[in-house]
């Protein structure tokens, strides 16, 4: 079966992201209408920095579940996971991969509350083996969840690597990596001090 690369961001990190941005933009534009320079200074920096900020938290998160690999971008770094490096799929309170070296959980994949359970449709029970075998199926793993969708695609796919026998073998170095966001951490930092400067003029 050829293999369907899938992202998964949540709609709601999008809508709050554009909602704060035209709160801030508002903001901004009263302040200049009203010729108030001064509070132009003093507060404008802030409802910037709330915006970046909301773009960094709820805009920015992804899930990509690719051929080679699964890339978890969270608002400060990016994880490149290599499917041998897979040891467990976890939804407990988010999307987690547990590997060698470190346990990583994806802030665009929340796992859904546990009053979940009593909303479930048919199709929330279709998840894949291991997340039968596990046991009781959580909140997290329901495909109506951000969590249980990307960890459904991941664990499908990672079970048929595993079936193949392509997850054998040592890992290559490197592949397993962590890429930190510069230039989104200078940015936020930036608007922080100048935020900080403007309450102090």
């Amino acid at each position: 079966m050829r293999f369907q690369p899938a992202s998964f961001r949540p709609a709601f990190g999008r809508v709050l992201t554009i909602t704060m941005a035209l709160i801030a933009i508002g903001a901004l534009i009263g302040f200049v209408v009203a010729g108030d320079v001064a509070g132009l200074l003093r507060y404008g920096w802030w409802l910037v920095l709330l915006a970046a900020l909301t773009w960094a938290l709820y805009w920015m998160p992804a899930v990509e579940v690719l051929e080679h690999e699964v890339t978890i971008r969270n608002p400060l770094s990016t994880w490149h996971v290599p499917w041998p490096a897979i040891q467990r799929i976890d939804t407990k309170w988010a999307l987690t991969l547990y590997t060698p070296r470190a346990k990583i959980e994806a802030w665009a994949a929340p796992a859904s509350g546990r009053y979940t359970v009593f909303t479930l449709g048919p199709e929330d029970t279709r998840v894949s083996e291991s997340a039968r075998l596990a046991g009781s199926i959580r909140p997290g793993d329901t495909l109506s969840s951000e969590s249980g969708a990307a960890a459904n695609q991941i664990r499908r796919h990672w079970e048929q690597l595993r079936d193949d026998g392509l997850l054998d073998g040592p890992l290559e170095p490197g592949t397993l990596r962590r890429t930190p966001h510069v230039r989104t951490i200078v940015l936020l930092s930036a608007l922080l001090v100048l935020s900080v400067l403007g309450l102090l003029l």
